[in-house]
């Protein structure tokens, strides 16, 4: 597990310590359909609405982990995203299997770096008032940037902001927890087919 400070977000250098290897992980492809990007996007969406910062800091994963075949630079990676039909800059294209492996790696990773947020939002051995706080403060910027990016006209999309917010930002950091620490990769990918999310 990554020891990471939050509270400090801003410095990055956090990610300079355990860097994965990723020798054998892209394993023979398994087809990952359109639903289950969604997901990884959602997932992604989570991360950013943990801390102000997390935009910056997935970008600096990216590097860390050597992923620059596969997202280069911001845009790059925006583009990709822009895969996921529930955005408003949906644009068809094509990915490769790799590239999605290389998301979910950076996810698992990210995850980890979150992982004590995590923990706190989803912990009932702290105060109430405090838990309150940290849920209302997540579940505000996750709901400002669904509405910011998604099109709110697509059915999903809708399904997703009816439903009880509570629900939906529970799921979703449940499963970046379950996505960290040894075996997150693996864990993550199987949780792409559950029809919770």
């Amino acid at each position: 597990m990554i020891q990471a400070s939050i509270s400090n977000s801003n410095d990055l250098t956090h990610f300079e310590t355990g860097q994965p290897s990723f020798e054998n992980f892209f394993q023979p492809r398994h087809f990952i359909n359109k639903r289950a990007f969604q997901k990884l996007d959602l997932l992604l969406l989570a991360i950013e609405s943990l801390d102000t910062n997390a935009s910056q800091a997935i970008i600096f994963a990216i590097n860390t982990l050597g992923l620059e075949s596969y997202f280069p630079n911001r845009v790059v990676f925006w583009k990709f995203r822009c895969n996921n039909p529930m955005r408003k800059a949906f644009k068809i294209g094509s990915f490769s299997n790799n590239s999605l492996e290389a998301l979910i790696a950076l996810l698992s990773y990210m995850a980890d770096y979150f992982y004590p947020k995590i923990r706190l939002l989803l912990s009932s051995r702290e105060p109430e008032n405090l838990t309150i706080e940290r849920w209302q403060s997540f579940e505000s910027r996750l709901n400002e940037l669904m509405i910011e990016r998604f099109n709110t006209r697509r059915n999903l999309v809708k399904q997703y902001l009816l439903m009880e917010k509570s629900r939906l930002a529970r799921d979703l950091l449940l499963t970046l927890a379950l996505a960290s620490g040894e075996g997150g990769r693996q864990r993550l990918k199987a949780s792409l087919f559950d029809p919770v999310l």
